[in-house]
């Protein structure tokens, strides 16, 4: 039997370890793991812009040295180098990592470090391997062979060409002509395929004008979307492809390449690495607010983040992604673009601290109403935009319709509760998630595997195979259906059976069966199973081996299992802490519930709904 003590003094140590980590206006910023693949795109940026312009080589010299040493320093055994530095090498990384240092004159026949990148390269496919790996979706494979034929090290020749000037037409046209790249790369369409065509144009004459006479609207639709901070989605990456493009044809000086430098200048670490993203300050604070029971933030602190998360909401059209008013981003900073994994997170968080004297209403109602439009047809949520479905991170994916199910569903039970129905003011609302709700787990259903599944989008697990979570998929969309009270219903039934029989034989979970343990992992699968009955075993188990990872301080220990844009895998430091401090606090929840039921169980009944904190008690 569990002992509660040590559950409420292993929550206490998470909780304060968590609530340390905010700062001063009480949101919390996390920290990205390093990448060794933004360095390697940042330094290869600040390098061509160098040789484009000699006069600012000084400049760049301690940078483009730094972020190589630290290359140097981070290589794996194999030769090769992962997205961080607990990563698996993989062959885009790699690749990317050695057309640097070749621009920097290391030379493989001569150089051990750069010889063993290329033998890695050989053994795992080549060049042929990056087209492979990405199939018809360009988004990525493009970029990282055009850094390599800027590199000398393909034929321009080799690369498809992006048809940049498709950059003239108007967002809305996009979904209907299927891009080979996916909505949030517009920067990179226009700038690599500028590049492309500046240096190996097409033959056929009628696509070489009308290339060259969209490339002036183009570059001038580039510049209007970048952000105030220069880094387009904050991203090291998508920023360094771009500024390197328009350097390679002439265009250093260009307003877009000018303010992409001050980015990269503005975001290297002391270590000189880059992260994959400045940060996820939003998407942190709310999972962290999320996460800590509500006696855990004064009412200072309460007051402070929902002040500071209601500032961050988008009040008009974003001029990236054309989405409209009420989103959330994961950031703070102006590279950020609204999407519905973040605005229901938002939501949730807004409706837990329900802060006296401040009028949440209207920022909710307004988000509520942005998740409800970007609703695909197919009944589930995409990322940024409706209507895209050629390539995946367009599609809508199981993990975010899920998030999106749960905070309509708080959302609603508090107008109910509070009478709002009887003044009229969000009826239309209210009938919009009647009808939206039953599409949304009808698209869960039609989307679940044969064996039980569902995978997300936004997390994988180096370990699993094709490097897949479905722990994860599986938690978060069973958390949608533990919060809607439909855990009897069948199609959630092979789900946990599933997730119950993948738990490891020393009581913790990985991202699959057989893999190895996370703190992650195992938070988020015990969060799933706890309100089951039969699976009280299983989660005091999955409780212990987190309480020990918490006594020992090894539950800060983080697991690459975030992956970013084109599948770059990140961690994200607050992750475990998170995570952990969300699982002890249901789990105390869940007790004192039992408790003052009197029901002499410490579970609840299976398909009982949980009040899990996120506007139960708001």
């Amino acid at each position: 039997m569990l002992n509660f003590d040590r559950l409420r003094r292993g929550y206490d140590i998470a909780a304060t370890t968590l609530l340390d980590e905010s700062t001063i206006n009480g949101m919390w910023e996390g920290e990205l793991s390093s990448s060794p693949l933004s360095t390697a795109t940042a330094v290869a940026a600040l390098q061509l812009i160098a040789r484009n312009q000699p006069q600012r080589t000084a400049e760049f010299e301690a940078l483009v040295k730094g972020g190589l040493n630290w290359l140097l320093e981070h290589q794996n055994a194999d030769g090769g180098w992962g997205d961080t530095t607990l990563s698996h090498s993989n062959i885009s990384t790699t690749t990317l990592v050695y057309s640097s240092f070749h621009l920097a004159g290391y030379d493989e026949k001569k150089n051990n470090v750069s010889k063993q990148a290329k033998a890695y390269m050989d053994r795992h496919g080549g060049f042929d391997a990056i087209r492979n790996r990405y199939g018809k979706d360009h988004t990525f494979s493009v970029p990282i062979l055009t850094q390599c034929a800027l590199a000398g090290l393909i034929s321009w020749q080799e690369l498809p060409p992006l048809p940049f000037e498709l950059g003239c037409l108007p967002h809305w046209f996009y979904r209907w002509i299927h891009l080979p790249v996916v909505s949030y790369a517009l920067p990179a369409l226009i700038a690599i395929g500028q590049v492309r065509h500046f240096l190996a144009p097409s033959r056929n004459p009628f696509i070489r004008v009308i290339r060259q006479a969209a490339v002036g609207p183009t570059l001038r639709r580039l510049e209007g979307i970048q952000p105030e901070s220069g880094g387009f989605l904050e991203a090291t990456p998508l920023t360094s492809f771009v500024t390197m493009s328009l350097a390679a044809m002439n265009q250093a000086d260009h307003p877009v390449a000018r303010r992409g430098i001050d980015f990269l200048k503005s975001s290297v670490r002391e270590d000189g690495s880059w992260p994959i993203d400045t940060n996820l300050a939003t998407w942190v604070t709310t999972l962290s607010v999320n996460a800590l029971r509500p006696e855990s933030l004064s009412m200072a602190h309460v007051e402070s983040v929902a002040t500071w998360l209601i500032g961050q909401q988008h009040r008009i059209v974003h001029r990236y992604t054309n989405a409209a008013p009420g989103g959330w981003a994961w950031t703070d900073l102006s590279g950020g673009v609204p999407d519905a994994d973040d605005t229901p997170g938002a939501i949730l968080a807004l409706l837990k601290l329900n802060p006296a004297g401040t009028n949440i209403s209207a920022s909710l109602s307004a988000a509520v109403k942005w998740l409800l439009d970007l609703q695909n047809n197919d009944g589930g949520w995409p990322t940024f935009c409706r209507g895209w479905g050629a390539l995946p991170f367009d599609r809508s994916t199981p993990d975010l319709t899920a998030h999106a199910l749960r905070s309509l569903y708080f959302w609603r039970e508090k107008q109910v509760r509070d009478g709002v129905q009887a003044d009229g003011s969000n009826v239309g609302l209210i009938s919009r998630i009647d009808r939206a709700v039953p599409a949304g787990f009808a698209y869960l259903a039609r989307t679940q595997r044969s064996d039980g599944t569902w995978f997300p989008l936004w997390f994988g697990n180096q370990f699993s195979q094709d490097e897949e979570n479905p722990v994860y998929g599986v938690a978060r969309v069973l958390a949608a259906y533990r919060d809607w009270n439909r855990l009897n219903d069948s199609v959630p039934q092979s789900a946990i059976t599933w997730l119950a029989d993948t738990q490891n034989s020393d009581g913790g979970w990985g991202g699959a069966k057989n893999t190895p343990s996370s703190t992650e992992e195992t938070a988020l699968a015990v969060d799933a199973l706890l309100p089951l009955t039969r699976y009280k075993e299983s989660c005091d188990r999955g409780l212990e081996w987190l309480l020990d990872r918490v006594e020992s301080g090894t539950f800060q220990n983080p697991s690459p299992i975030g992956l970013y844009f084109a599948k770059l895998w990140y961690f994200e430091r607050l992750y475990p802490i998170i995570f952990t401090v969300s699982v002890l606090a249901r789990a105390i929840e869940q007790a004192d519930q039992t408790e003052t039921e009197s029901s002499g169980s410490t579970y609840l009944e299976e398909g009982a709904a949980i009040p899990s904190g996120h506007g139960k008690k708001t």
